[in-house]
Order: structure tokens, then sequence, then C-alpha cells
């Protein structure tokens, strides 16, 4: 390992060969996602007022928290001319790239739809399953300390490609300051309705309805922890896309690419908070030094220079392994939010990966471009759902529902088989509904 100079951040560094690697390994990934008692209590408060005084409620915490005083929620609801008019504030090449990502999100996700089917058995019998959209969806998006307009595109053009009836927009806007990118990117994308209001009686307002908000039937977006916290409890009267963690990138590189490419791709995600992680698995050994040095070179030129230092720091890992199969197994384990292949053949590995949020494929991928407009959502599972969850998508606001029609015929043969099994369960009025199809 190189020498480093005495301000130099030092990255944990990791050899796969170790006895004690995997103990190292989950202690580097180890994440405390407990909830502070102070804010389960503050949450817990914020939903009982909300669920039972409805505006009331939102107004006097919007006015509490974001220092917004209003006399009616009226004055918290963004108009849709309000939304272009911001649209139409934008510099023009931001405005253009705004909806070029805004179709390429839309063109991608339109390839997720799901279609109704069908099939008939020989007695006549008609199984299938009917898809359909869910009717109103609210999509949380953050105004504390940054603003993700990209946050707006992803969570709203799949809904509206799903066919979602309407979609309620809440945001925050402390001291009344809303930001005109996040506001455009709601009028791009399709947003039915947008209130200035955020933390945890937004969310309250979205399960429970109030007044003037509506019920809806998903919620989806990141939050802060009292935001999380809501949205666990109110998990089951709506449904939520997920609880997220902290942001996380893992990179495998054959030693090939340039350094300060992938320390600019640790970056990416480092700088998004201090808990955010960001992990390199390589099999060269002075690759890895390279890329410390790279790191140290090019921090001090970051303007999120200290929330970078202190991700990097406390929870960044350089990972020696013996080969790019063993870097494969490593990354199952870890089943990361973005895992990037900056490797001579990705196709050739890919088969090996079983478990990430979003895979970048070569050396010119970065994932950066994934957050923005390559298309794919970059709403992704971290703290290792990858294991069992997928990407945001066009599914997440459809639903299914079985279609059975018996005919006469398959009545009786059918019937057959459910009496048996209901008898055989004890539940003799199963049977007897059958039964009497049978002519019994």
């Amino acid at each position: 390992m190189s020498d480093l100079a005495t301000n130099d951040l030092a990255i944990a560094r990791l050899d796969a060969a170790s006895p004690d690697f995997r103990a190292r390994l989950s202690e580097l990934l180890a994440f405390n996602d407990a909830t502070d008692s102070a804010v389960s209590n503050a949450v817990s408060e914020i939903l009982a007022a909300v669920k039972t005084r409805g505006d009331a409620a939102v107004i006097e915490y919007t006015a509490r928290f974001d220092r917004l005083d209003v006399a009616d929620m009226a004055a918290l609801e963004l108009t849709q001319d309000e939304l272009h008019a911001a649209l139409g504030k934008l510099p023009l090449r931001l405005e253009q790239a705004l909806r070029k990502a805004a179709e390429r999100v839309r063109v991608y996700h339109e390839k997720q739809r799901q279609e109704s089917w069908t099939y008939t058995e020989e007695d006549g019998t008609v199984l299938g399953q009917q898809v359909t959209a869910l009717d109103r969806v609210g999509l949380y998006v953050p105004g504390g300390k940054a603003a993700y307009p990209s946050s707006v595109l992803m969570n709203a053009i799949p809904a509206k490609v799903a066919g979602v009836k309407e979609l309620i927009m809440v945001v925050p806007t402390p001291d009344g300051v809303k930001n005109d990118l996040v506001l455009a990117a709601a009028a791009v994308a399709g947003v039915d309705r947008v209130f200035c209001i955020g933390g945890a009686q937004a969310v309250a307002a979205l399960a429970y309805g109030t007044e003037t908000i509506p019920q809806v039937d998903k919620i989806v977006g990141p939050g802060n922890a009292y935001v999380a916290e809501a949205k666990r409890r109110v998990f089951g009267i709506v449904g939520i896309d997920m609880i997220a963690g902290p942001s996380e990138i893992l990179v495998i590189c054959d030693g090939k690419t340039d350094p300060d490419w992938i320390a600019m791709d640790l970056f990416s995600q480092a700088e998004h908070d201090e808990l955010a992680q960001s992990i390199l698995i390589c099999p060269d050994a002075a690759y890895l030094d390279a890329v410390q040095a790279s790191v140290n070179k090019l921090l001090p030129t970051m303007p999120r220079q200290e929330v970078i230092s202190a991700s990097i720091g406390n929870r960044a890992g350089l990972i020696l392994c013996r080969d790019l199969d063993e870097a494969a197994e490593i990354a199952n384990f870890i089943a990361p939010e973005h895992l990037e292949l900056s490797v001579e053949d990705p196709n050739a590995m890919l088969p090996k990966i079983r478990h990430a949020g979003a895979i970048f494929m070569g050396r010119n991928t970065c994932e950066a471009i994934g957050d923005y407009c390559a298309g794919p959502n970059h709403v992704l599972p971290t703290s290792r759902t990858a294991r069992f969850s997928s990407p945001l998508g066009v599914y997440d606001f459809q639903k299914r529902s079985s279609l059975i029609h018996v005919s006469a015929q398959g009545a009786h043969t059918l019937g057959e088989i459910a009496t048996a099994l209901a008898y055989g369960e004890g539940l003799q009025a199963h049977g007897r509904s059958a039964e009497y199809r049978m002519g019994r």
C-alpha cells in the first residue's frame, strides 16, 4: 500500500483471502436503522393528530416546521399554471435536459406495462388475470438538504405509464421557498395536484385523507427519518414503495479503468450524505493503491468535500479479491443498490450477478447517468434488500386480479377435487357449496 500523507483520507482495506474477511465485510456493511425514540414518539403524535383533525392539524404542523402561516389548505396547493410557470422560468438547456430525461424514462417504462390475459381449458373453463392500475398515488418529494427533480420523474412517470388516475405530490417549502426545477419536473411528468407540505404530516394526510387531500392507495418517494417512520407506520393502510437506507455503490474493476474515473464514481454516492457507502472490489492491489491516491488528489476539488470525506472515511471500502469470479461472489453477498461492472467484458460477467438493484456495464457507464437519464428507474433497493427486491417500476403501480369463470362441465370436474379437499380439511360448507354446482 502506498504511504499516505498525514492529511490524506485512509479508506478501509479488506482482503478476501483473510480468515476474518466475512466478519470485517459484515461490519463494514452494518447500518443501524433503528428509529430514535424521539422520532418515533413525534411521528406517532403527528399521525394521530392528522387522522383525527385533518386539514387543521396539517396547517398547524406546516406552520410549526416550515414556518408557513396560512388560513386554509387552498393556500398550500399549487395550480397547474404555477407548475408550468416554473417550467417556463428554467434556462433553455435545463428545460431541454429535463424533457429529454423524462422522455427516456417514459420510453423505458412503457416496456414494463403488463396486460391482462386469459386462457380457456377444454371444458370451457376460463382462467386468467386482470391487470388494473391503482386509482390514486401519493408522491413525497424532499425539500430539505437538496432538491431532486430526477426523483419526481422516476416516481411519477411509471405511475402515469401504469395508468394511475390521480397523482398527488407533496413537497415541503420551508419559509415559502419553492424550487422551480422540482415544480417543473412535476409539470413535465404530469403530476395532477401538488401541495406544499412535508414531513410526517404530509404522509399522514396522504394515508388517511383530509377534507382537502384525498386518501391515496400508495405512497412513494424518499424522505428523512420522520418521513420513513411515518411510511413504516401507515403501511397496511396504504401501500408504500420501500423504506430506503443510505445510497450505496459497489464497483467491480479489473484494474484497467482510469483510477480517477473510479474515484469520482465512489464520490458520486458519497456526496449524497455522510452515511452513503462506496465500495471497490479489484484483484489488483496496485490498482487499489492508485484509486486511493486518486481519492486524495480529487477530494480537495469537490464542493461537498466534507460530506464525501465523512462518507468515504467511515463507510467506504477497498477490497482485494483473487479474481473476478470471487468479486462476483462478494457482490452477491453485498447485494448493492448500484453495481458497476467496470471490466473488459461485462456481458461475460453478468450471468454471475444475482443480486443488484441496477447493473452498470462497461467502463463508459457511470452510475450518475442512471440517476438522471438512462431510462431505468433510480429508485432501487438498498441495505442488501436487492436479495429480494427490485427497482421501482410500472408494476408497482399496477395490481392483478385472478379471473375464474367455471363452465358447467368444469363445475363437476373441479367440484370433485374441491369437495375432497374441503371435507379433508373439515370445512363442510366449502364442500356443500361446490356440490350444489354438481347437482348433488
